[in-house]
């Protein structure tokens, strides 16, 4: 059975709230994470994530270092927190009884928006997407329950979506599971089969474990069955490319390339689809999938082959172009090409600051960098102050 440890970050974190001569609740009342979890981590039965203990940090008005132990200089922790937490509490109160006076938006206004708030997280304009995500929720979650309709609970599907790839993009992995929660639940309601598929490709690529990640990609498939439409093609390929990524983390090369091809036989039907469902499906997308999948497997001279070829057009989505910049530095730096890799990062936070300020892959190569370079250059010390390295 765990034990309260006071040397751990949940022993530090006991010991200063009562400093603050607060509650669990209290102290969870004040921070973007419930009560249970707060618990749990004083207890010693889960991990502090760095999100957490800045929030607490943040909440007592204390440096994060008393909590961690170690010198923090970079406050994304409570950045990320802080964007996220409306939309915590908006995907919190979705089964409360609608408000009566609540007024309300046209439903195709409201479908127009949620189309919007998508779109501004493909251009990576996080923080505007994530700040017209709890009305527009509370919104069409007033609507679908009081005057339900297909459209309407296909908007609050599509808005829950968004709200999962806002918070996993800002590395919070708990609110994005929430939201895929509520995404389904959504789904289910609109009775749409690509939406549902979709759910499962996004739940796939959220886990570890190689073997439900696949049956997750085959419960996706399951539910377009019978479906032959253009947007069921292209909601087919995307899992496709995604069982791509589940099968690279599990070293399998056979099954990179028998889902890639898979993923080329349905693009071919459907002609470019980038727009469906803003999943950006299409000969692109799937190129970009086949040099991830290589990273992935730790093939970065092919990877690094495959990204000197690639030419991303004006017209891509800047969330693809600023992934595939930062995917080139990575395999740039671990095949010795440091000045390329860093001169890609940096045209990658030039291009979308946010998104690769949070991407894993950008701190990842970061460190790599400072790891081989015998001396730092002004420029690289920068980009590790700015990325929390």
């Amino acid at each position: 059975m765990p034990t309260p440890d006071d040397d751990s970050t949940g022993g530090r974190i006991r010991r200063e709230r009562r400093r603050a001569r607060l509650s669990q609740r209290q102290l969870a009342e004040r921070i973007p994470f419930s009560y249970s979890l707060l618990n749990q981590v004083e207890c010693g039965a889960r991990a502090a994530s760095a999100e957490l203990a800045a929030a607490v940090a943040a909440a007592l008005r204390i440096d994060v270092s008393l909590l961690t132990g170690t010198a923090v200089t970079d406050q994304l922790p409570v950045r990320r927190a802080d964007i996220v937490r409306p939309i915590r509490e908006a995907l919190d109160l979705y089964d409360l009884a609608p408000e009566a006076e609540r007024p309300t938006r046209p439903v195709e206004a409201m479908t127009e928006a949620a189309d919007r708030v998508c779109r501004q997280v493909r251009a990576t304009h996080l923080r505007t997407a994530a700040s017209a995500l709890p009305d527009l929720v509370a919104d069409l979650t007033h609507v679908a329950l009081t005057s339900p309709s297909t459209e309407g609970w296909r908007a609050l599907a599509s808005s829950y979506r968004t709200a999962h790839d806002v918070a996993l993009k800002l590395e919070h992995r708990d609110l994005a599971a929430l939201a895929l929660e509520r995404m389904g639940w959504a789904a289910e309601r609109a009775s749409d089969p690509c939406l549902a598929a979709i759910r499962q490709y996004k739940r796939a690529l959220s886990r570890q474990d190689s073997e439900l990640e696949l049956r997750l990609v085959q419960a996706g498939h399951d539910a377009l069955e019978g479906q032959s439409s253009r947007e069921a093609l292209a909601v087919a390929g995307q899992l496709h490319l995604g069982a791509s990524a589940v099968a690279a983390r599990a070293r399998d090369r056979a099954g990179v390339e028998r889902h890639i091809e898979a993923a080329r036989e349905l693009a071919a039907r459907t002609g470019p689809a980038q727009s469906i469902h803003w999943l950006g499906f299409g000969t692109l997308n799937i190129r970009l999938h086949a040099m991830g999948a290589a990273i992935t497997m730790r093939q970065y001279d092919e990877a690094l082959q495959q990204a000197r070829v690639l030419r991303i057009p004006p017209s891509a989505m800047t969330s693809r172009r600023a992934r595939f910049l930062v995917d080139r530095a990575m395999a740039e730096m671990e095949t010795g090409l440091g000045d390329t890799s860093l001169k890609h990062l940096v045209e990658a936070r030039a291009v979308a600051p946010e998104q690769t300020r949070y991407l894993p892959r950008t701190r990842e190569t970061v460190r790599g960098l400072l790891h081989t370079t015998r001396r730092p250059s002004e420029r690289l010390t920068r980009m590790a102050a700015w990325v929390g390295v």
